[in-house]
């Protein structure tokens, strides 16, 4: 796997897809690296069971919606990383705009428009997390690359249609699917170690079943 600087370098180039927001509601989330003995790591946060929330218990990167004090997408990823994980990165390298994604596109308004920032964080943070956020952690990014971790997950909210995963730690419960493994399919491409081609699959799968809902 290559080491953090080479997945910056790798960024540099990375041309992002981007969704026109008119309309819609807005969300951003922070992808966040850093690096110990050598090793890059991402964080990931574990959102809180909480009634009403389509994300609820999801494995997720740090965000929320943007709200109206926010000067753009990017004030929002910092906002919502200090609020739910207590972890400034007003201080940290800014690496761009990963990219912008729609969630719950079902919706009669077209969906959440989510955007991705990257940061590097070059000091160690302590986690202080609010009551949206379970459980933080940092996950080594060359292991999201082991066959043995990827595995097809299906959620009470699916059916059950199956999608890839990735099993980051307690099995059924720190499995990234759905929104956050689309971004880190777009990360791991940019940065040259692209993920399985298995989204796709999945959700041809998914919409080939007459009975099939969001």
């Amino acid at each position: 796997m290559k080491m953090l600087r080479d997945i910056e370098r790798g960024l540099e180039s990375h041309e992002p897809d981007r969704i026109s927001a008119e309309g819609r509601d807005e969300a951003s989330v922070a992808v966040v690296l850093r690096e110990i003995s050598g090793q890059p790591e991402v964080m990931f946060i574990e959102r809180a069971h909480r009634e009403g929330d389509p994300w609820s218990g999801h494995m997720a990167f740090p965000g929320g919606r943007r709200d109206p004090q926010d000067s753009s997408s990017l004030a929002a990823a910092v906002r919502e990383t200090s609020e739910e994980v207590g972890v400034s990165l007003r201080n940290a390298r800014y690496l761009g705009l990963l990219g912008e994604l729609t969630g719950r596109p079902t919706r009669p308004s077209g969906g959440l428009v989510v955007s991705a920032h990257i940061f590097h964080l070059d000091e160690p943070s302590r986690f202080v997390l609010n009551h949206e956020v379970r459980e933080a952690f940092w996950f080594p990014v060359p292991e999201l690359l082991d066959e043995q971790r990827h595995i097809d997950y299906s959620h009470v909210h699916t059916g059950d249609a199956r999608y890839p995963g990735i099993l980051v730690g307690e099995p059924q419960r720190h499995v990234v699917w759905g929104l956050t493994y689309r971004f880190l399919e777009i990360f791991l491409r940019a940065a040259g170690r692209p993920l399985p081609q298995r989204w796709m699959e999945a959700e041809l799968e998914r919409w080939a079943r007459p009975e099939s809902t969001d």
